[in-house]
């Protein structure tokens, strides 16, 4: 999973990942809310729960789009791999990764399809929909996207929020 985040990344060292956690998103609109809740729970336990607002903001656009232009129109499902099915033996189409290190907490969103994220081109800045990728770009210090590899299909779109380290209250 960390080796697509590596490329258009500064060096992270893989071994280095101080905390690292995931979930399963279904192939639904809740899941945005699902994904909110589990970041809130897991920035909170890291002790970064500071930055809950810009990267909240960041992981509901990235779910969202993973939900809305990721998963094929038919609803078909990504037979099992990896050994990563529910218990109904699909994989979940889309799912959440986030990884931090000391100074870096990298938010990644994983869907099956090939299709690489753009930003839609529009000097329409009150239409309702479109400016996810703007938000993206606006709040996190940088973002990507790189197409899986090996048993994995699909892509990977990731975003990186610089931390600020917390001097010791010795």
């Amino acid at each position: 999973m960390l080796e697509p985040l590596r490329q258009g990344l500064p060096p992270l060292d893989p071994t280095a990942v101080s905390n690292a956690a995931s979930c399963a998103l279904p192939a639904r609109y809740e899941a945005v809310r699902e994904a909110r809740k589990f970041t809130r729970r897991t920035l909170d336990q890291w002790d970064i729960g500071d930055r809950f607002d810009d990267v909240c903001l960041v992981v509901s656009e990235l779910v969202t789009n993973a939900l809305r232009h990721g998963l094929p129109a038919d609803g078909v499902r990504v037979p099992e791999q990896n050994g990563c099915a529910r218990q109904d033996g699909q994989v979940p189409p889309v799912r959440l990764h986030l990884m931090r290190w000391t100074e870096r907490l990298v938010c990644a969103v994983r869907d099956p399809s090939h299709d690489s994220p753009l930003p839609q081109e529009s000097d329409d800045f009150s239409a309702e929909s479109g400016r996810g990728l703007f938000l993206v770009d606006s709040f996190a210090d940088s973002w990507g996207w790189h197409p899986l590899a090996g048993t994995l299909n699909g892509k990977v779109v990731w975003a990186l929020f610089r931390l600020q380290l917390r001097e010791s209250s010795e």
